[in-house]
């Protein structure tokens, strides 16, 4: 059961996306139940340690044999996770036209596979792998495969879960570890196609994002603390057009004070309420 301020908040809300439809921003608190770690915690504070940067993983050698062994050991899991009812909840407004887009911070694809179409993805996915020699496109599976090949002493190793496919492992694994070569020109920088922390979301995606929400009725953001400026931003650009900006979301958003509602809950049983809210 609902407490009276949550079902009257809901309330709100269905009313307000009745009338027209909002575009929806969704950041890594969509994911969780999924088992899919978030970055920061109910007061937006970042978890565990500093994530790797742009320039660190393009500048040194060492730095993304970290990474990827880290990664080959993560991958799994994001491989097989399954979208939650949230996703799907979402995945059904679009179909009936009841949100105008759909922005994700998150990398994971969980959107797509839960039937969503035309989903903007801020900082990239984790399921394609870039090679920054010649500019080409790998799935991440192939790569997975090479790795798995070529560091067959990681096999059966047990590294602890970490945001975006990355993992906990103790650095003596890691000297030994074999980086993936572009299987198109054999060059040694290959990155997965995502935003890291300290680079920049690319143009043309940061320009349909903003595009989506400024012909939207308003923003509904779930499950993100919007500390990341790429979505921020987003939630700025609504505020200015006078248009609602609400949140569902556990905790602290760096957007509080800009927020017309923020209704604290889990998306994962509030969105289904909503859909079906919308729905009758």
């Amino acid at each position: 059961m609902l407490d009276w301020q949550t079902r009257n908040q809901l309330d709100r809300l269905h009313q307000l996306m009745a009338d027209a439809p909002f575009a929806v921003l969704t950041g890594a608190g969509i994911s969780t139940p999924s088992g899919i770690p978030d970055y920061r915690d109910n007061q937006g504070v970042r978890r565990g340690r500093q994530p790797m940067m742009y320039q660190e993983f393009l500048s040194a050698p060492e730095s993304r044999r970290r990474y990827w062994a880290r990664a080959m050991l993560g991958w799994p899991r994001v491989r097989l996770a399954q979208p939650n009812e949230a996703h799907d909840s979402l995945a059904r407004l679009q179909g009936r036209r009841q949100i105008s887009g759909l922005i994700t911070q998150n990398v994971d694809t969980l959107h797509d596979q839960a039937g969503s179409h035309d989903v903007i993805e801020l900082h990239g996915s984790l399921h394609r792998v870039l090679c920054l020699d010649c500019g080409r496109h790998s799935e991440r599976d192939s790569i997975q495969h090479l790795m798995e090949t070529q560091n067959p002493y990681l096999a059966g190793i047990d590294a602890v879960q970490a945001p975006d496919g990355d993992t906990l492992l103790d650095p003596a694994f890691e000297a030994r570890f074999q980086v993936p070569h572009c299987p198109h020109c054999a060059g040694v920088r290959m990155k997965p196609d995502v935003v890291f922390f300290g680079e920049n979301v690319a143009q043309a995606t940061a320009a349909k994002a903003m595009a989506t929400v400024e012909k939207a009725a308003g923003l509904l953001v779930v499950g993100s603390s919007l500390m990341a400026y790429s979505a921020f931003r987003l939630c700025r650009a609504v505020v200015d057009q006078g248009k609602p900006l609400i949140a569902i979301n556990l905790g602290k958003t760096r957007a509080d004070e800009m927020l017309d509602m923020k209704i604290e809950g889990s998306c994962e049983r509030l969105l289904p309420l909503l859909a079906e809210r919308l729905s009758s």
